[in-house]
């Protein structure tokens, strides 16, 4: 065990002097605060509408009620509102009816949330006098923060690859791979500790990335399992690129062949019909995004995770049981 974390401990320092391994490490955090500052109300679940400051105020009253208002002094402050990337429709007053602006890519779900609420304003319907009542699935996190930081968490992971196929060019360029094979140190315990940077680099970046965006209260263990299950192919891919390269640019470009099969199960799990999403239960990726889904929607319960974990490590163990033979060849070689 000293010896793997010397090995770490290593890398650890390389790292922090190289500044490209530095900026693969980093640069997951930056996109995080990206998200954060420049997706206009990814953290807003809640609905806002533009409205003119001469409008009714009763009118303005009652949407306050059910939504978030932004009132404009003019038309065109109104409409240079809309036309901003997120959903916010504008509406005015247009004789005895109402006009509704919009940019024209909103969510269907705001449009018709919007309209309710004006039909329900010129009925007088209010809380105390309707008996409606709400049908709530409980999905309190917004689809799109849901997305993009799933879509994150899969790069962070493939990063932790691209890690660890560095790491070992490093080794072969100063010739200390052929010295471990004479060396008190065993191919395992080199395995293990040049996985443990892009690992644990992976796993702090998607930590900390998750509480720059605001999920608190997930359930940490979950995302943890299904992280570290992932992470089992992508250190394979990641020892085998490096063994593979003569340099870094060749075992970065080689780890990065692997966003394809993580592009093709994001895209198979958002765009296929259900008849069709088995298409994609051979990737461990599309498994750990349907995963990761559930869990920051909040709606993940053990008996999925597990289930979805498993296949992840399933499938993951066997593409390292069929590697794992060459991997070795190739460190005895090097």
């Amino acid at each position: 065990m000293n010896k793997v974390i010397r090995i770490f401990y290593k890398d650890a320092k390389i790292a922090i002097k190289d500044a490209m391994l530095l900026y693969i490490i980093v640069f997951p955090i930056i996109l995080a605060i990206g998200i954060l500052l420049f997706t206009p109300g990814i953290s807003d679940s809640s609905v806002k509408i533009a409205m003119l400051e001469s409008e009714s105020k009763d009118y303005i009253e009652y949407m306050k009620i059910y939504t978030q208002i932004e009132l404009f002094a003019s038309m065109d402050e109104l409409e240079r509102r809309v036309l901003k990337r997120d959903d916010i429709p504008g509406i005015i007053s247009s004789d005895d009816s109402y006009e509704l602006i919009v940019e024209g890519n909103e969510d269907p779900a705001v449009i018709n949330l919007v309209e309710t609420m004006n039909v329900l304003y010129k009925l007088g319907a209010t809380r105390e006098n309707t008996t409606a009542t709400i049908l709530s699935f409980e999905k309190t996190v917004p689809p799109i923060k849901t997305k993009l930081i799933n879509m994150l968490i899969l790069m962070m992971i493939m990063l932790a690859g691209m890690v660890i196929a560095l790491g070992i060019v490093e080794e072969k360029s100063d010739n200390t791979i052929s010295a471990m094979n004479v060396s008190p140190v065993s191919q395992n315990a080199f395995i293990i500790g040049k996985s443990l940077l892009g690992s644990v680099a992976a796993l702090g970046s998607i930590i900390l990335s998750l509480l720059i965006l605001g999920y608190y209260d997930i359930n940490w263990f979950m995302i943890i399992l299904v992280g570290l299950t992932t992470m089992i192919l992508t250190i394979v891919v990641g020892l085998m690129q490096g063994i593979n390269s003569s340099d870094v640019i060749e075992a970065a470009t080689g780890v990065k062949m692997m966003m394809l099969p993580i592009a093709a199960s994001i895209a198979g799990y958002e765009l296929l019909s259900d008849k069709w999403q088995w298409t994609m239960y051979w990737s461990p990726f599309y498994w750990s995004y349907k995963a990761n889904d559930i869990v920051l929607s909040k709606n993940a319960e053990w008996g999925e995770v597990l289930l979805y974990s498993g296949i992840v490590f399933i499938i993951s163990f066997s593409v390292y049981l069929l590697l794992m033979p060459k991997i070795r060849k190739g460190l005895t070689k090097s």
